[in-house]
């Protein structure tokens, strides 16, 4: 299929409450995390990069919260437990895109905007039965969604709200983890994302492809033995096992984490090169790696 410009956008991370996931993101793990919005009693806050790439986090702020179908089928597969299987793709393409799916027999919904009725900032469509083994859409933003992205006279909010303490720079890598790597690989290509490398990530049990989709690159893995991989997908099925992000330092990263846990970390030679993991899976539900950003950085789907 002929694809728009695409990339990775930004990962929806569940935590058990929207201050819980908030602390552990910026106290434990060093990032800034923006204010959002409340409505219909799920909160979602914001952490976003010098690459316009974020991560969304939510939390339920009451009972019987209004639930979009997404969310609803997140915290039922979740188990209301903290944690992430949905990402998205954003390109400026969706009208194409969403034809192109459609011909090829994907079962593609009508598209959706928001924020809301009063000012819509975004158009998404995602599909009524998932094509990956988790979930995903398609989305664009207008300038109504976030000011400070397009108004120039903002630019020194945009710049500030995206550095972060512990020097991340962009979100690097998307990790989904499932039973059924081959067969997700084959779903992207057809897709039209193709270019998968095979890859293992022995850190946590696990091995499948690395698809470049834009900048960022998305790791379809599957348990490969005993390790955190197979872990998970016992404990909760398929899902974002991870994601790595940049930083400038990864110095200063690592000692930001390690005195949030209260304990010392050891680095590997990761698909990006220097890495070390965040003890994050009791907190998140996933993963967190830092990688160095440097010149010599890996791009994670060299093969190299």
């Amino acid at each position: 299929m002929a694809t728009a410009p695409t990339r990775l956008d930004h990962v929806l991370l569940w935590g058990r409450s929207i201050d819980e996931v908030t602390s552990t993101m910026a106290v434990k793990l060093g990032f800034q995390v923006r204010a959002g919005r409340n409505p219909g009693g799920v909160a979602n806050r914001f952490i976003r990069f010098a690459d316009t790439s974020f991560i969304e986090l939510l939390g339920v702020t009451r009972p019987d919260p209004e639930y979009d179908p997404g969310m609803k089928e997140d915290r039922v597969a979740l188990k209301n437990e903290p944690g992430a299987r949905t990402f998205g793709f954003r390109s400026s393409g969706l009208d194409a895109i969403h034809d192109s799916l459609k011909a090829l027999g994907y079962a593609v919904t009508p598209f959706f905007t928001g924020p809301d009725s009063a000012k819509p900032g975004w158009r998404l469509f995602a599909f009524d039965r998932a094509p990956l083994s988790s979930n995903t859409f398609f989305i664009d933003y207008g300038a109504g969604y976030a000011p400070d992205q397009a108004d120039p006279a903002n630019a020194d909010d945009w710049r500030v709200t995206r550095e972060h303490p512990n020097s991340a720079r962009a979100l690097s890598a998307i990790w989904l983890v499932s039973s059924v790597a081959e067969p997700d690989r084959k779903q992207l290509e057809r897709m039209g994302y193709g270019g998968a490398v095979p890859v293992r990530v022995p850190e946590v049990g696990a091995k499948g492809f690395c698809v470049p989709v834009g900048p960022t690159a998305l790791l379809i893995l599957r348990p490969d033995g005993a390790g955190t991989a197979a872990a998970v997908m016992a404990s909760g099925g398929s899902r974002v096992l991870g994601m790595s992000f940049a930083a400038t330092d990864l110095g200063r990263a690592q000692r930001w984490v390690e005195r949030g846990y209260e304990r010392k970390l050891t680095r590997y030679r990761g698909l990006s090169g220097d890495s070390f993991l965040a003890p994050t899976r009791d907190d998140l539900g996933m993963l967190i790696e830092f990688h160095a950003l440097t010149a010599q950085a890996k791009d994670p789907c060299s093969g190299a």
